[in-house]
């Protein structure tokens, strides 16, 4: 799928097509690297000790508000990495995401299972990169 500064290849030549991500985004303009967000409100408590879908949801709403402090949303991601310390809570991050990422704009993606995240309440951790298009010039 092909978007104004962004080509999707979801399954290129001699790759088994993946569930729920796209192997291949490419890009023009400016790129955004967002940290890993974590379930910390505005306050820095934690929301949903426990809760892998409430932790999901306050995560996917940190990473809205980063890429919107960028000038980015959702459509621009192009890799979202998932950090969980089990692969269990995939699916409350998947939900999360389905939330706000259209099917057919799906970013590349890597999920990856950590041992612990900074604080023993925290369930998942999700950083994200995304391109911004380059203004437009008079």
């Amino acid at each position: 799928m092909t978007d104004n500064h962004l080509t999707r290849i979801a399954a290129p030549e001699g790759v088994a097509p993946g569930t729920g991500y796209t192997h291949v985004v490419v890009g023009t303009g400016t790129f955004v690297a967002v940290s890993g967000q974590c379930a910390f409100d505005e306050e820095g408590v934690i929301v949903g000790a426990g809760d892998p879908d409430a932790q999901a949801r306050q995560v996917f709403e940190n990473l809205r508000r980063c890429l919107a402090a960028a000038g980015a949303g959702f459509d621009d991601v192009v890799k979202l990495t998932y950090f969980v310390t089990a692969m269990a809570h995939l699916p409350a991050l998947r939900a999360a995401r389905d939330a706000v990422i259209a099917p057919d704009r799906l970013p590349a993606s890597s999920a990856v299972q950590v041992a612990a995240l900074v604080h023993p309440d925290l369930l998942m951790e999700v950083e994200a990169f995304a391109v911004v298009p380059e203004p437009a010039r008079s």
